[in-house]
């Protein structure tokens, strides 16, 4: 096992999760319930990890979280009613249109 990603929210890093998991790689999220520790730990030491199964997976892993953080620093306009949504979404939040790709 390796670690490839820390969150700083538990929703992110069972995100990371999910997206590994779409792309074939088996994934675990730990320090699940550290976060109620904070205070009596380092804040960084209780934010949740996730880590791969399989080890030769790690390059693969990290090009899917890349993908994610660089699409997550985007924006996409919505064709349908013109609201603006992270660049991460598929989905509009707002009329549920699908959004344009990334070019």
């Amino acid at each position: 096992m390796r670690r490839v990603y820390t969150a700083a929210t538990l929703p992110e890093a069972h995100l990371i999760r999910q997206l590994l998991e779409s792309a074939g790689i088996n994934a675990r999220v730990f320090n699940e319930n550290a976060q109620g520790a904070i205070g009596e730990l380092p804040v960084t030491d209780a934010w949740p990890d996730v880590w791969i199964v399989q080890n030769h997976q790690f390059h693969a892993a990290r090009a899917v979280i890349e993908r994610y953080e660089a699409s997550s620093e985007d924006e996409l306009l919505c064709n349908s009613c013109g609201e603006i949504s992270p660049g991460s979404f598929e989905v509009c939040w707002q009329c549920q249109a699908v959004l344009p790709t990334q070019a």
